[in-house]
């Protein structure tokens, strides 16, 4: 069997990436958490959400040491596998690079070490003013990744230099079409993500009957977030698809499975793309609603595939991807409703309820990735979007160099992935007090508030 080179190239980058977004992804949205936790204990002076809070930063460093290394090995495959997309498009894409690490990823790395270990060395206004800090600074890495990532999808505020691209205006380029829609999407896709898992995790806690009264508390606190957060996160994705439409055309036909421009086009709930044949079979569809989805017109036009042969992306991929996320959104919009409502009725969740919320712990990991795949996917053939195709800046390797390092990811990336969800519900499994101790909360003369500590499990 033969293999496509640039297919293995795009399948190894596409691993690494998929690997890379799952961890900040979490510390995005995390970040907001610990930094409303300290909120919390500073005006309360609460200790069960002084607890929370030292949980909760030791998964949140544990994530982004593992994300800050997949970043690493990302970042080197633009050398080793991408070398032309450097060549013509480094004086854009390097400056872009070089901004998220001097004022994000410095600023992150930085106050995380007072996050994590000055709690007893600084003061708690210092010590939350450093959470606040980090909480910024995961938000400019996002910004700056992001805003390269669109510049690709909807390039502008550029010139042509001897075959590379300058930057013309650098306000043009950083906010180019797509970014607002793109950066707000992902920001909410990261705190929704970050709820579910908190969420998921401390249900895990209370259906194992190892919680403290701490736990309630920041259960409670994650599904509110998520009960508020889905139906925004499904209005900025109307907005991205209205702006996709737009300045991506080809990729909307491809995520609605349209192969002839048409107004009025209904929507496709499922069916089977078919290429080769340019339809959808078994199609199951709901009449004129895909324009009025994608245009607030019943009669809107929706270009097809068909005004786009050879230059659209692969149909069944973007289709099923598409679906997988809405689907997904669409059950945490019914979880997180339905959690919330019961917590106003009941005052908490029953079992049932429990073991619902603990299998969504890593839901938004699937939405998120399937969102991506969309975007990436729903590029090609083109790496910065009709003016520089993928196959112009593959590195010339064989097949079988890029299969060999291509295997090799995966089973280090398998081996990371199980080590971290184990140890993230190994610590989860720790009764509280033995978290107290792991986290130096109940050893006598510490500090005079480590009193407070002590008497955590019997409130």
């Amino acid at each position: 069997m033969e293999f496509d080179p640039i297919v293995l190239s795009r399948v190894q980058f596409a691993l690494n990436i998929s690997f890379h977004i799952l961890f900040p992804t979490i510390t995005i949205g995390l970040a907001y958490f610990l930094l409303f936790f300290r909120i919390r204990y500073t005006q309360t002076n609460d200790p069960h959400w002084e607890f929370i809070y030292a949980f909760w930063v030791k998964v949140f460093a544990l994530t982004f040491a593992l994300g800050v290394v997949t970043g690493i090995v990302m970042s080197f495959q633009f050398g080793t596998n991408w070398p032309g997309f450097m060549e013509k498009v480094g004086n854009i894409a390097g400056p872009l690079l070089g901004y998220e690490v001097l004022t994000a990823f410095f600023l992150e790395a930085s106050f995380l070490g007072i996050m994590l270990f000055g709690r007893r060395r600084v003061s708690n206004r210092l010590h939350l003013i450093s959470t606040a800090i980090v909480a910024v600074g995961t938000t400019l890495s996002a910004f700056w990744i992001l805003s390269l990532n669109s510049w690709m999808q909807t390039p502008a505020g550029f010139t042509y230099e001897n075959g590379v691209m300058i930057a013309d205006s650098w306000l043009a380029v950083i906010f180019n079409p797509s970014f607002p829609y793109r950066f707000a999407h992902m920001m909410v896709a990261s705190l929704l993500t970050a709820s579910f898992f908190v969420a998921g995790v401390s249900a895990w806690r209370v259906l194992k009957g190892v919680d403290g009264p701490a736990t309630k508390k920041v259960l409670k606190v994650a599904i509110i977030a998520a009960t508020f957060l889905t139906p925004v996160q499904i209005l900025i994705g109307d907005l991205h698809g209205l702006n996709t439409l737009e300045h991506q055309p080809a990729k909307v036909a491809a995520m609605e499975g349209v192969w002839d421009t048409q107004n009025g086009a209904a929507l496709t709930l499922f069916g089977f793309p078919d290429e080769e044949a340019r339809t959808t079979h078994a199609a199951i569809k709901i009449p004129k609603l895909a324009s009025f989805v994608l245009t607030h017109d019943w009669n809107g036009e929706v270009k097809g595939l068909n005004d786009f042969k050879g230059k659209h992306p692969p149909v069944a991929p973007v289709f099923w991807s598409f679906r997988v996320m809405v689907g997904v959104g669409m059950l945490m919009l019914l979880v997180a409703w339905a959690s919330s409502w019961q917590l106003w009725r009941k005052g908490e969740l029953n079992r049932f309820t429990l073991k619902v919320v603990f299998c969504m712990t890593f839901s938004g990991w699937v939405a998120v990735l399937a969102g991506w795949y969309v975007t990436e996917i729903g590029r090609q053939p083109w790496m910065v979007t009709g003016l520089v195709t993928t196959a112009e800046v593959v590195a010339d390797h064989t097949a079988g160099t890029v299969l060999t390092t291509l295997i090799a990811y995966v089973l280090m990336y398998a081996f990371l992935l199980v080590s971290y969800i184990g140890t993230i519900f190994y610590l989860s499994s720790k009764p509280a007090q033995s978290l107290l101790r792991m986290h130096n909360y109940n050893l006598p003369g510490r500090h005079p508030e480590d009193r407070a500590f002590n008497n955590l499990i019997s409130d």
